[in-house]
């Protein structure tokens, strides 16, 4: 058994200062671990965890068992234990020093996803997805996350950069999804010619395109929805890349919309028309 029956309770614990590392895109990015938290979202790194084939690992669980009142969380804790993931019992005073979110349910994961390249991707494995350039707000990216998987796309794309797609903020709001799709970040240039070869067709979206994103009778796969930058939009050189241009109809006031909630828009219709 790996579940530790011990409390950590100091702040300064190696673990416990190992975690609080998370926090910040570096650590991140050196150990290929983040953090996980919220039951559901548990709930789902755990069955991606082991599920087959496997699409994530799970490093270490913690735990909190005065703030941990789920029968659900401790039956996670059970299982991973027993497949044999460390699980550390913490003091409340510690889990709140490593907790991102406010009222914390008293349990994270520390997990890592399989780094997907573009070249693994195609038509066979990735028939329509959506690609965003340079987004800045990790938040949007959850959410994209969790539409891609409400609609039944294959993935996310993130390019020339942004965002780090694992931020708290980021896992938190895709509400498990990140767990279940590949997600590439590339260079642009490269992006474009991966999408010639495999034959893609490219939908982007632009304030200034003729067409209304309602008027397109069919959405041929495989296909990319790609999204400008949240403050700039497309350049020329990137609609240069598009097949079609499409718009969201603006008639009050407002001249744009959040990035996740019109590509969430684009991808209902897109649900609907997909050939």
């Amino acid at each position: 058994m790996t579940k530790n029956p011990e409390l950590i309770s100091s702040k300064n614990n190696t673990r416990i200062k190992q975690v609080r590392l998370l926090r910040q895109r570096r650590q991140r990015q050196l150990s290929g671990l983040f953090i996980v938290e919220g039951i559901y979202p548990i709930g789902e790194v755990v069955a991606a965890a082991f599920t087959e084939p496997a699409r994530v690992d799970i490093e270490a669980i913690y735990y909190a068992p005065e703030l941990l009142s789920s029968d659900f969380a401790n039956s996670i804790i059970e299982k991973v234990s027993s497949q044999g993931v460390d699980c550390h019992a913490v003091t409340a005073d510690v889990f709140l020093s490593i907790a991102e979110k406010e009222n914390p349910q008293g349990i994270i994961a520390l997990a890592k996803t399989r780094n997907w390249q573009l070249h693994e991707l195609g038509p066979g494995n990735f028939s329509w997805g959506v690609a965003l350039v340079s987004p800045q707000d990790p938040g949007n990216i959850g959410t994209i996350l969790r539409t891609i998987n409400a609609v039944g796309a294959s993935g996310l794309l993130t390019l020339d950069g942004g965002a780090d797609v694992h931020h708290p903020n980021a896992v938190r709001a895709s509400m498990g999804a990140l767990f279940w799709h590949p997600v590439v970040n590339a260079p642009f240039s490269e992006f474009a010619t991966w999408a010639t070869q495999h034959g893609y067709v490219v939908y982007g979206t632009s304030a200034h395109a003729e067409k209304d994103y309602r008027q397109v009778p069919v959405y041929q796969q495989p296909l990319i929805l790609l999204m400008g930058s949240e403050r700039e939009g497309l350049s020329p050189a990137q609609r240069d890349v598009c097949h079609e241009l499409v718009r969201l109809p603006m008639v009050g006031r407002v001249t744009s919309l959040n990035l996740a909630v019109a590509t969430g828009v684009i991808l209902y219709e897109m649900l609907d028309k997909v050939n």
